[in-house]
């Protein structure tokens, strides 16, 4: 079979040049074919370039999202931002601490997020941060609900020359775990007050039982002496009548020397302040033994009405006693005022007020204590004012605080004041402290008011 002739390839290159030179033709077929080989070369590798951007893109993408992703779901605040302090990028826990989007903080200064207190110690972060990674700086960003502290850490940013871009700022809120925290410190305090208190209560209780047992055992043996002493009394005016009546008889003169001898005269004279002075002895043993089953008297049952000025006389009589220099105390309590009360206890709030106020005044010259009293409506007042150096401002809001006290160690627990405002405060009444117009300190107590006694 004849091998059939393959015409000529008719290429745009001839089409042109009109073949009229066969060998121009011929070699521009050529080149032409070796220019559409070449171009289907760089189209293959084209399409393969294009595959391969489109596969990296879409990891590119992916990786985008995980990060996006990531970023959204942080509960930590992220804010990352240029070399001159502009934002260029927060996540969502940011936008929603402050209120605003992404968009809207972008290209802001940093400082706009952060309360004013916060800018110089801002200023520092900075500057640090351009050199140096910062940790657990506390700040406190102007939340859109308020202020919320963070604990911010902040990483420099740098090219791949090492020359420094911007930072990182990354900050854990801590308001959760602050007020977790102070709620925790208040019960953990709380239960050391009521431990203080158990154990102050069992000493009281303890010290009661005691106390009313030694004024049961005085009780006894003072009746006895207050009954005997009575009856020495009248034996005595027996006594001086039967001599009167031996003076009168003129009796023999050996009776007026036996008289004589025996000092009966002088016996007789004698007598009558002896048994004043025993009775007198007797009875002050017997007031401190009321007094002490009045201070030991536990707050039980209903209330009753409260002498005050008989109660303010025993207490004040309690501090004069044991007071290591004499301090002067003026009472001005109607003796008809009364209060709804349990007296054992509004006593060791008096001792406690007088005694405070007697320490407070202990490098003043002459020392005063003023104490008076008044009706308002339903209520009665005592003030306790001295003139001493008064109340620090800062100590005012703390010092009926268990365990707060001012006084050298060893010689006041802080739990004098804050026993009696609580006792105060189970009254119905509150007490108060404040710095008086003399310059001392003024204290005040407000209980319930009972109807007057009738004098």
């Amino acid at each position: 079979m004849p091998r059939r002739q393959k015409e000529p390839v008719t290429s745009l290159f001839s089409s042109v040049a009109g073949g009229s030179q066969p060998e121009v033709a011929e070699f521009s077929e050529s080149a032409w074919i070796d220019v559409v080989r070449k171009m289907d070369e760089v189209y293959a590798d084209l399409i393969r370039y294009e595959a391969d951007l489109e596969s990296k893109n879409h990891a590119l993408e992916g990786a985008h999202r995980f990060i996006s992703s990531v970023l959204s779901s942080m509960f930590d605040v992220l804010i990352v931002c240029d070399a001159q302090g502009r934002i260029q990028q927060a996540n969502r826990a940011v936008t929603e601490l402050v209120g605003s989007s992404e968009d809207a903080l972008r290209g802001r200064l940093l400082h706009t997020l952060f309360i004013d207190d916060n800018h110089e110690l801002l200023d520092t972060l900075l500057g640090r941060a351009r050199n140096e990674v910062v940790k657990d700086v506390e700040l406190t960003l102007a939340g859109r609900d308020g202020p919320a502290p963070v604990a911010v850490n902040c990483t420099p940013r740098r090219d791949r020359r090492e020359r420094f871009i911007g930072m990182v700022l990354i900050g854990r809120p801590v308001g959760e775990l602050r007020r977790a925290y102070d709620a925790l410190n208040d019960a953990h305090l709380e239960l050391k007050r009521t431990q203080q208190q158990l154990v102050h209560s069992e000493k009281l209780a303890t010290v009661g039982r005691l106390v009313a047992g030694v004024a049961h055992e005085l009780n006894n043996p003072i009746s006895f002496v207050y009954s005997n002493v009575h009856t020495l009394r009248k034996y005595a005016e027996r006594i001086r009548c039967y001599l009167a009546a031996v003076d009168v008889r003129e009796a023999d003169t050996e009776l007026a020397e036996l008289r004589r001898s025996l000092q009966l005269d002088r016996t007789l004279e004698d007598l009558d302040p002896l048994i004043a002075g025993t009775l007198e002895g007797a009875e002050r043993v017997r007031d401190i033994v009321n007094d002490l089953r009045r201070y030991t008297a536990s707050q039980r049952g209903d209330p009753v009405p409260v002498a005050l000025a008989t109660t303010l006389d025993s207490a004040a009589h309690w501090i004069q006693q044991g007071a290591t220099r004499p301090v002067e105390i003026a009472v001005d309590v109607d003796a008809a005022l009364l209060a709804w009360g349990h007296e054992g206890s509004l006593h060791q709030v008096m001792v406690n007020l007088m005694q405070n106020a007697i320490d407070a005044m202990e490098g003043v010259d002459r020392p005063l204590l003023w104490i008076t009293a008044g009706r308002d409506g339903d209520l009665v007042w005592l003030r306790f004012s001295d003139n001493g150096g008064g109340i620090p401002p800062d100590d005012l809001t703390r010092i009926f605080d268990p365990f707060f006290t001012t006084k050298p160690i060893g010689k006041g627990t802080g739990l004098g004041l804050s026993i009696s405002e609580a006792i105060v405060r189970d009254h119905g009444g509150s007490l108060t402290a404040a710095n008086g117009d003399r310059g001392g300190a003024e204290f005040t107590v407000v209980l319930p008011r009972a109807p007057d006694a009738t004098l």
